[in-house]
């Protein structure tokens, strides 16, 4: 596979996403709705964010005019590409009555060919964690692993990172090593974006070579890698994991849960903002003319009936629910998959009410009380 760097402008861009859907892609992509930036399906560059940005703080975010063209001049918004690998809600079956005899009609539905258009770092780190969770091991989930296997990634390095994000610290970002098809790396040449682009796999490698795009020049290269220097530098917060993960297995007990429960709401923001939570329960819906029907939809470890066992409820307060994704998040699911779940995006801090920000919440923990406790049994 070529490691050569190649340059194009706008018109570059939209010449490879008319390339991507002439062969069957259907192409995903940032566009501006509702005051953010969301995922959705582009038609061609005239669907990008041109020239905004956004603006993000605990509980804080808005979109905000940059003042150059830039396509991807933004952190992350509210959505994450979990949405077309892992559906909100899907339907498993349905049964009818026909006659005396009861038929059950598993779902057989096309496998959607999605190219994502300006993936980041984080967010391609996150796919990499839900296809450990979601598609290796005995227990695979057949309509997730279908998409993904049909997935292609474009990744966009990201340049304008908010106040939220810890990638760095999570090794996950800014920078995209690994992950994605094509490797997209957005300049700006007074005011107006000009891209580079590298291979990420051999299918993104095919399709560089058949745009025949010029190679970058000493210049360019120089750019993009500055861009990035300088993208690392404006992330400040921080959280480290294996720090975190030994301050919060040993703080069960400990009397900030309350004090955070006080704050939060048990909305599930930041459930569903998450690039990496796969919670789900199951809906079953029946018709007076016979039909029955089984939905898959997402759910939240916040939500109490999340909980139900027994007869009962066994996390009734917002403070055990809370401290149940927090330690599942940081600590349990290091137990479960071998990785952090946490890929440090930043959107839950974003999009919580309140503004609670895990990066210092955590620090308000009693720490561990030396450096090389043991494991847990």
């Amino acid at each position: 596979m070529s490691t050569e760097t190649f340059s194009f402008d706008s018109s570059g861009l939209e010449t490879l996403i008319q390339t991507l859907k002439s062969a069957g892609y259907l192409t995903l992509g940032p566009i501006c709705r509702d005051g953010a930036i969301v995922y959705d399906e582009i038609s061609g560059v005239s669907d990008l964010p041109q020239g905004w940005g956004d603006e993000q703080a605990p509980g804080v975010y808005r979109l905000k005019e940059r003042k150059d063209q830039a396509l991807f001049g933004y952190a992350v918004g509210p959505q994450s590409w979990k949405k077309y690998l892992h559906p909100p809600r899907l339907r498993l079956w349905r049964a009818r009555q026909l006659e005396n005899k009861l038929q059950i009609e598993k779902e057989e539905t096309a496998v959607p060919r999605y190219a994502l258009i300006g993936a980041r770092a984080c967010e391609i780190a996150a796919i990499q964690i839900q296809d450990t969770v979601l598609a290796e091991g005995p227990y695979a989930d057949n309509t997730y692993l279908a998409r993904r296997k049909a997935l292609l990634i474009v990744a966009v390095q990201c340049t304008a990172p908010a106040a939220t994000c810890f990638c760095t610290s999570q090794n996950t970002g800014p920078g995209v090593t690994s992950g994605a098809d094509l490797i997209l790396t957005e300049v700006l040449q007074e005011g107006s974006p000009h891209y580079l682009a590298q291979a990420g796999s051999p299918q993104g490698a095919e399709i560089l070579e058949k745009l025949a795009f010029e190679k970058a020049c000493s210049e360019d290269l120089k750019a993009a890698e500055q861009a990035l220097v300088q993208a690392e530098q404006r992330i400040s917060r921080q959280l480290q994991g294996e720090i975190a993960r030994q301050t919060l297995q040993n703080a069960s007990h400990d009397p900030h849960w309350q004090t955070l429960g006080e704050r939060c709401l048990s909305c599930s923001n930041c459930t569903m903002v998450c690039p990496t939570c796969f919670c789900t329960s199951l809906e079953d819906l029946t018709t007076l003319g016979g039909e029955a029907e089984r939905w898959r939809q997402w759910d939240s470890c916040f939500n109490l009936s999340f909980s139900y066992m027994g007869g009962g409820h066994i996390r009734q307060s917002p403070a055990s629910r809370y401290r149940q994704w927090l330690t599942h998040k940081l600590v349990h699911w290091q137990d479960q998959f071998d990785s952090s779940g946490c890929v440090g995006c930043g959107r839950c801090i974003s999009w919580c009410p309140v503004g609670i920000d895990l990066t210092e919440e955590v620090k308000q923990f009693a720490p561990p009380k030396s450096e090389n406790m043991p494991e847990r049994a």
